[in-house]
């Protein structure tokens, strides 16, 4: 069975994401900062019939990012890793003038510095793999200046240009990232509270990532929406 590691897979885009793997039959090492609901998230997960580990813990840690890859390995190797784990830098989000440098450095350590870091812990595997795949989960504030979202757009932009380089580098590879749209998570309530807009569930855009798996297409840079449209 091929095997995939998922980090910030307790709830939202990372949770579905693992559902859905699962439903296929994927083998999975999941991560989330919060045992407890890592813990809930792996129960219903493993409910398809497939060997799921849970690995709470933070993805900054160079340790625990060995721990997640040693976990693949022992289920069979590294086919799929998705880096899905964020942070924002402030809760909620603030003009550049307020941002705490402490929250964009956090930002960066986890979306983008960790995001390397577990890529490189898993490179071996990756290239061992017969599809070896990279997604980072990206976003429309890589591209695009909204007001508030500077730090974390920031992050973002470097994650993308980071995976641009990394497919350029590893031509064996699949290496995606992905702008999964608007959602209806935690992170986006956090983000913007006062947001009370109807938006999908990221249930609603897992089908655009599993295209992409299915379909394999040229490294880059996707959009799930359009990929649910059949349009890159």
């Amino acid at each position: 069975m091929p095997v995939a590691i998922i980090t910030g897979a307790s709830k939202g885009l990372g949770r579905a994401l693992a559902e859905a793997l699962a439903g296929r039959g994927w083998d999975l090492v999941l991560d989330a900062r919060g045992a407890e609901a890592l813990v809930e998230a792996a129960g219903a997960v493993s409910a398809h019939g497939t060997r799921v580990t849970a690995l709470p813990g933070d993805v900054t840690d160079a340790g625990h990012r060995a721990e997640l890859v040693s976990a693949a390995w022992r289920l069979g190797g590294v086919d799929l890793l998705v880096h899905s784990a964020s942070a924002l830098g402030a809760e909620p989000l603030v003009r550049l003038e307020e941002l705490p440098l402490e929250g964009l450095r956090r930002a960066l350590e986890v979306n983008l510095v960790a995001g390397l870091g577990l890529v490189q812990e898993a490179l071996p595997l990756l290239r061992a793999s017969g599809a070896g795949t990279v997604v980072a989960v990206s976003s429309d504030a890589a591209a695009e200046a909204y007001e508030t979202w500077g730090g974390y757009g920031a992050s973002k932009a470097a994650l993308d240009q980071l995976v641009a380089v990394l497919a350029v580098e590893e031509p064996g590879l699949r290496v995606w990232a992905v702008d999964p749209g608007d959602m209806a998570t935690d992170l986006y309530a956090a983000a913007v509270p006062d947001d009370h807009d109807p938006r999908p569930e990221p249930a609603a855009v897992v089908p655009g990532f599993l295209r992409l798996l299915d379909e394999r297409p040229a490294s880059g840079r996707y959009g799930a929406p359009a990929l649910l449209d059949g349009a890159r």
